[in-house]
């Protein structure tokens, strides 16, 4: 599951989808760099981000406009403990 978000609300250390030619619904990536540029004359800011895969580690570069929607997975971390192992 995921929710739409603007590029211009991410940070580095979040989880995204970047679209991908194999898996059009996106990739699973964390993004390691991230750059916005001023809006300019005749176009609005881009966002330059850098996601890094999380099944493969492959890079994935990604350009956009700052008020694009890109999909961020619902993530649910809880804690738990193990209590035995059988083996």
């Amino acid at each position: 599951m995921s929710k739409p978000s603007d590029l211009g609300s991410l940070k580095i250390g979040s989880y995204i989808l970047l679209p991908h030619s194999d898996q059009p619904s996106g990739e699973p990536c964390r993004i390691i760099e991230y750059d916005t540029s001023k809006p300019g004359k005749h176009g609005a800011a881009k966002a330059r981000i850098v996601g890094q895969g999380i099944f493969d580690g492959k890079n994935r570069p990604h350009v956009g406009p700052v008020s694009m929607q890109i999909h961020v997975p619902m993530i649910n971390k809880k804690v738990g403990q193990i209590i035995s192992i059988n083996g």
